[in-house]
C-alpha cells in the first residue's frame, strides 16, 4: 500500500472510530482532555505504521489497544511518580483498566452518551460546546472546524483547548445526568447539535448559502443521540426536524449557488427518503410523549414535507403550531416566523401587523431576517417603495454574501431596474 492510500484510510477511520475510541478512553482515565490525547498518539502511531504493515482487519481494535497500552503507561508512570506503584503490584492492568473488548463494545453506547453530555456541559459558552462536540464527535479536525465557521483557526484551537481545561478544573463527571439534570442538560445537547445544523442549512457569513457538511455531521450525531435515549421525545422531534429540512438541501440552491427560497423551489428535488425518515422520527416523538419545542417545528416542517405544491400547504395549520411553539418557547424569531404563517393563511396586512410589532424589539434591533420579511409583506401590498427600503436594509444587516445578493435583487425589484 502507498504511503498517500494508507494515510487516507487512517484519516477514514479515524473520522469514523474517533468518537467511540475517544469515549472509551474518558472511560478509562475520566479525563476527556487526556483521552483525547491519547487517541491522538494512536493517530500518529498509525500514520507511521499503517504505511509499513497495510490496514489492519479490524483498524478501530488497533486504535483502541493502541492507545490502551499509552494509558496504562501513563497510569504506571503516574503511581511511580506517586510512589503507590508498589502497592499496586502485578494487578495494576487488570484492576485499572478494562479489557480490549470492554472498552469497545461492551459499553460503547453509555460511553457515547456521556461524551456527548460532557462536551455539551453548560460550563462552557455555546461556542465551545459547538467546537468540542464537533472535536470529540465530529471527528473534524480544528482547521475543518474554523472553516466552516469562518473564524480563525488559533480561535477555534483556544476554544477547544480552555473548554477540556474548564471541564478538568470544574472537575465536571464523565457521567450521563439523571433527574432533573438530565432535563436541563439534554436541552443543552441538543441546542448545540441543531445550532451545527443551523449554520450548514444558512450559513451565518461567508460566500456559500449551505455547508451540507455541517448538517450531516448534526444529522449524524442527532441519529446517534436517538440511538442512545430512545424514549426522550424531543431528542427525536430534533432528528425528525433536521431530516425534513435537510430534505430540501439540493433544491435550496441554484445553479450559481443562490439561495432558492421555499415556495420557489423545485420539490421534484426534495429528498424523499429523508422526508420519510423525518415523518418517522415525529411518530417517535409524538409516541414518546407530550410534543415539545423540537417536536413541533418539525411538525411544521411535516406541513410543509406533506404539501406536493406551495399552493397545497396547510398554513391555517402551520400558523396554529406557531402559536402552540410561542407558548413552549416564547421568543421574537417565533413570533416573527407566526407573523409569515398568518399572512399566507389569512394575507398580508395580518403578518404586518404583527411584524410591525416586532420593530421596536431590541433583540432583533441586527436581524436581517426582520426587515427582510417586512419589505416581502409590504412588496405583496404594492407598497413598493417602502419594501424596497426594507430589502436593502436587510441586504445591509447579513454577512452572507449569497443572501445578500437575493435581497439586492429582490430590492431592485422592487424599484423596477437591476442590482447594480
Amino acid at each position: 500500500m502507498t504511503a498517500s492510500k494508507a494515510q487516507a484510510a487512517v484519516h477514514a477511520v479515524w473520522r469514523i472510530e474517533s468518537a467511540r475510541l475517544i469515549a472509551g478512553l474518558a472511560r478509562m482515565v475520566r479525563d476527556v482532555g487526556q483521552a483525547e490525547e491519547l487517541a491522538q498518539d494512536a493517530l500518529v502511531a498509525a500514520l507511521e505504521k499503517w504505511p509499513v504493515s497495510g490496514v489492519p482487519e479490524n483498524p478501530g481494535a488497533w486504535l483502541m489497544a493502541t492507545a490502551k497500552r499509552r494509558a496504562i503507561d501513563e497510569m504506571r508512570r503516574h503511581k511511580l511518580l506517586a510512589r503507590k506503584h508498589e502497592e499496586l503490584g502485578h494487578g495494576l492492568e487488570e484492576a485499572e483498566v478494562p479489557d480490549l473488548d470492554a472498552a469497545l463494545d461492551d459499553d460503547v453506547g453509555d460511553d457515547l452518551l456521556r461524551l456527548i453530555f460532557t462536551s455539551c456541559h453548560p460550563v462552557l459558552s455555546p461556542e465551545a460546546r459547538v467546537a468540542l462536540t464537533l472535536r470529540l464527535l465530529g471527528g473534524l479536525t480544528t482547521d475543518e472546524i474554523a472553516r466552516a465557521f469562518l473564524v480563525p483557526e488559533p480561535t477555534v484551537a483556544q476554544r477547544i483547548v480552555r473548554a477540556k481545561r474548564t471541564l478538568a478544573e470544574k472537575g465536571v463527571p464523565f457521567e450521563v445526568p439523571r433527574g432533573e439534570e438530565l432535563a436541563a442538560r439534554l436541552g443543552s445537547v441538543l441546542e448545540v447539535i441543531y445550532l451545527i445544523f443551523n449554520e450548514g442549512y444558512a450559513a451565518t457569513a461567508g460566500g456559500d448559502w449551505m455547508r451540507p457538511e455541517l448538517c450531516l455531521d448534526a444529522l449524524r450525531l442527532g441519529r446517534i443521540l436517538a440511538e442512545l435515549a430512545p424514549g426522550e421525545p424531543e431528542v427525536h422531534g430534533l432528528v425528525a426536524l433536521m431530516e425534513i429540512q435537510a430534505s430540501r438541501a439540493r433544491a435550496r440552491v441554484g445553479p450559481s449557488g443562490e439561495p432558492v427560497l421555499l415556495l420557489e423551489q423545485n420539490r421534484a428535488l426534495w429528498d424523499q427518503l429523508l422526508i420519510r425518515r423525518g415523518l418517522a422520527a415525529l411518530e417517535r416523538a409524538e409516541k414518546a410523549g407530550a410534543p415539545g419545542p423540537y417536536a413541533v417545528q418539525a411538525a411544521i416542517a411535516a406541513c410543509h414535507a406533506r404539501a406536493r405544491t406551495p399552493e397545497a400547504t396547510d398554513w391555517p395549520r402551520i400558523a396554529a403550531l406557531y402559536a402552540l411553539l410561542a407558548q413552549l418557547a416564547p421568543s421574537p424569531v417565533v413570533e416573527l416566523n407566526r407573523a409569515v404563517a398568518l399572512s399566507m393563511a389569512f394575507g398580508p396586512a395580518v403578518g404586518l401587523e404583527l411584524v410591525d410589532q416586532l420593530m421596536a424589539e431590541p433583540s432583533l434591533k441586527h436581524y436581517h431576517l426582520l426587515p427582510s420579511v417586512r419589505g416581502d409583506l409590504l412588496q405583496k401590498l404594492g407598497r413598493l417603495k417602502e419594501a424596497r427600503a426594507e430589502f436593502e436594509r436587510a441586504a445591509s444587516l447579513t454577512r452572507n454574501a449569497k443572501e445578500q445578493a437575493l435581497l439586492r435583487t429582490r430590492a431592485a425589484a422592487c424599484a423596477g431596474d437591476r442590482p447594480s
